[in-house]
């Protein structure tokens, strides 16, 4: 990367990371204890521990300023007790990563401190989220005259938007009227889908039982029925790209034909499987996207961006400016100097929006479109090989036999005390409880860290999830035999 296309305002810090040189005289203490600290994913204390103080860090907060050194301690012992989830030994959660470029623009974005409402306090920002919107449109696969969007706290808002604009989308009274003058709305969605999709149902109004789970078969949704809602209004569909737990990618071709047969909204939560759009080997995952309406991605999962960066794409020009405009004339005047089109609060169900897309901008122009596919096949590479290695162990079963399509890995670990045990409910029962305590000894030692939860009939598994491209092959050897380490006395 040459330096010379960093902005001179970045702290010296990151020019060092940059080129590679020894940072340790130019980090703060509090940092540079961070970085070293990175040998451990966590240093873990239970909630009263910290709340009772440990080694001078105190959570209380004073009448009268703290000295600068104790400042300096609580900066400290912030990072110190947190879990790293830098480390490449963190696969808790579907975000995980450091990436330098990111943080640079995070740390530029405090800077400006400004606000995504008006082309008036954020000029440049306003248009790189324009710029952004359009890239991920066309790579989704819709033209150049169709699309729209808008940079969201997360996925569970995005997929609350799709949501609220679809209802608008068929019933555009509710605006203005409300629940009360529309049909008893339905939406579907699958077992395996994301909760977010209920949650917004109940927060819109419509209610979660007015969402229709279709049954998964052993990875994906079956494509959903809709001719036997009789006095039912259903309106809108939600297939997920890539599945929380299994990273399973839902019949996207089938579920549009649905959708188009029935005139029925076609969401497509692609939160954690959107980002393999950026890679060409594994981009036809996702075929069928092109067809939705709506489209949620979190470049702050697979594409590595800091927390937070979530994008909603709606298909169908000016529908999120009409279902939201309420056209505050202290805000969002009509005789600026300037094009007010550019004034993106009024499609926002925000008024404060914090400034997104810039990290993903500095991130996108570093790494290029082809960076980013290149991290994802890391990653996806990363799975397999875990795959391939629990195929080969007897200490460990796989709780998929195929192959897996995201970087997913769900798997058990067998203690030695149930090698031996048939399959039922006494095993069963057993092997749920081993999971936990793993967990619970790995948190303690903080050598590593990994998710488990069950699903449907299966007891807790361990769920292995890879969005740091930092993370190497004998990361995920330590994983495997700290797991059999921890758990070999159950």
């Amino acid at each position: 990367m040459h330096i010379s296309h960093i902005p001179f305002t970045l702290p010296p810090i990151i020019y060092h990371l940059l080129e590679g040189k020894n940072t340790k005289n130019l980090l703060p203490g509090a940092c540079w204890v961070w970085f070293l600290s990175l040998r451990q994913v966590l240093d873990f204390h239970h909630p009263h521990q910290l709340k009772e103080g440990l080694e001078g860090f105190s959570l209380d907060l004073p009448d009268q300023p703290e000295t600068l050194e104790q400042i300096l301690v609580d900066c400290r012992d912030t990072l110190k007790y947190g879990v790293k989830t830098a480390h490449p030994r963190f696969f808790n959660q579907l975000s995980s990563g450091l990436d330098l470029i990111g943080l640079a623009g995070e740390w530029l974005t405090s800077t400006a401190n400004t606000n995504m409402f008006t082309y008036e306090v954020s000029p440049v920002f306003i248009l790189m989220e324009e710029i952004l919107l359009r890239k991920m449109q066309s790579i989704v696969g819709w033209s150049e005259d169709e699309g729209d969007g808008i940079f969201c706290p997360g996925g569970t808002i995005s997929n609350l938007y799709s949501i609220l604009v679809a209802r608008y989308h068929f019933y555009p009274e509710v605006k203005t009227k409300g629940m009360a003058a529309l049909p008893q709305l339905v939406l579907f969605t699958s077992e395996h889908g994301h909760y977010s999709v209920k949650k917004s149902a109940a927060v819109l109004g419509i209610g979660s039982e007015n969402v229709v789970v279709v049954k998964c078969d052993e990875r994906r949704a079956q494509t959903p029925s809709v001719t036997l809602l009789q006095g039912l209004a259903p309106f809108y569909v939600n297939a997920t790209a890539g599945t929380t737990v299994y990273g399973a990618f839902d019949p996207l071709i089938a579920i549009a034909e649905i959708c188009h047969r029935h005139t029925l909204w076609m969401h497509v939560d692609a939160a954690w499987g959107g980002g393999l759009l950026m890679s060409k080997r594994h981009r036809m995952k996702l075929q069928g996207i092109e067809r939705a309406c709506s489209v949620t991605w979190n470049p702050h999962k697979m594409m590595a961006v800091p927390l937070q960066c979530s994008v909603i794409l709606v298909k169908k020009k000016g529908l999120l400016q009409e279902c939201n405009q309420q056209g505050a004339e202290y805000l969002f005047q009509m005789d600026k100097p300037y094009d007010v089109s550019y004034d993106t609060g009024d499609k926002s169900i925000q008024c404060g929006r914090h400034v997104d897309a810039f990290k993903l901008w500095l991130m996108w122009k570093a790494k290029g479109s082809e960076g980013f596919g290149s991290q994802v096949n890391k990653c996806l590479e990363n799975a397999e090989y875990l795959y391939d290695q629990l195929r080969r162990r007897t200490d460990f079963e796989l709780v998929l036999s195929s192959k897996p399509e995201h970087s997913n890995v769900c798997f058990w670990y067998i203690p030695p005390s149930l090698r031996n045990v048939p399959p039922g409910p006494d095993r069963n029962s057993r092997l749920h409880q081993v999971a936990p305590q793993i967990k619970a000894r790995m948190m303690e030692t903080g050598t590593v860290l990994i998710g488990y939860q069950p699903l449907g009939s299966k007891v807790n598994f361990f769920r292995c999830v890879f969005s740091n491209p930092a993370t190497q092959q004998e990361d995920i050897d330590f994983l495997l035999e700290e797991i059999a380490r921890l758990g070999s006395d159950l």
